[in-house]
């Protein structure tokens, strides 16, 4: 009970050396490539998934956005793979460090950004100024428009960490709750045990959820400018 609440989300290290990086390329792992003629089971299952996801992300696309097809798959499995290893006890999920979040949101946006100016200059600019605006507006407008323009990455970026530090600190001080309880009521530790039962599942469910999201967000601002 006297640990740190957020000695979860500090960074790992071994022999004073941040291992950070190991954590983060651990993920790929899980999904090694084909090498076999037939396929087994888990590389079956992977690829269903990979091709799902391909026919939900790129159904809005026109041929430009579908080059963007390998990047936005290993977007979503390096993001939910990595949370759902999060969960694991004693482990360290990466996501939940907002410079990570922003460093892979602000490129992928300033992609999708900069694809628009080059390929459909006109309708990038016409996204600061809607059709039919009072003269005395359009300095305002122009000002809001940018800055929710420059706002997107970081609502990317904050949405992602938010949700899954949140879940974490959930999980965290339930079972705190449920260690001390187990000494004083048998009864109501039961009840909040199962409590955090519930909530382990439903932050399984975050996690998937959260890197669907993150990656739907980016592939619609890639559909706005591509």
């Amino acid at each position: 009970m006297n640990e740190n609440l957020f000695a979860s989300f500090m960074t790992p290290t071994l022999l004073g050396l941040p291992i950070v990086m190991l954590v983060i390329m651990f993920p790929s792992i899980l999904f090694p490539s084909p090498y076999r003629l037939i396929s087994n089971r888990w590389t079956t299952l992977q690829q269903w998934l990979i091709q799902l996801i391909l026919k939900q992300m790129m159904m809005i696309h026109n041929i430009k956005g579908r080059t963007w097809s390998l990047m936005l798959v290993s977007l979503i499995l390096f993001i939910g793979s990595t949370n759902l290893l999060g969960l694991l006890p004693h482990s360290f999920t990466p996501t939940t460090q907002l410079s990570m979040n922003l460093g892979m949101a602000i490129p992928l946006w300033a992609g999708t950004v900069v694809l628009g100016f080059r390929y459909k200059t006109k309708s990038a600019l016409a996204h600061f100024l809607p059709q039919g605006t009072p003269p005395m507006l359009i300095p305002m407008l122009i000002i809001i428009e940018t800055i929710s323009l420059f706002i997107q990455p970081m609502a990317l970026a904050v949405r992602l960490t938010a949700n899954i530090t949140a879940g974490h600190l959930l999980i965290h001080l339930i079972g705190g709750a449920t260690l001390a309880l187990m000494s004083i009521s048998t009864m109501t530790a039961t009840i909040t045990f199962i409590i955090l039962i519930l909530l382990t599942i439903l932050e399984f469910a975050v996690a998937l959820i959260q890197a669907y999201v993150f990656t739907l967000l980016v592939s619609l601002y890639l559909h706005d400018n591509a």
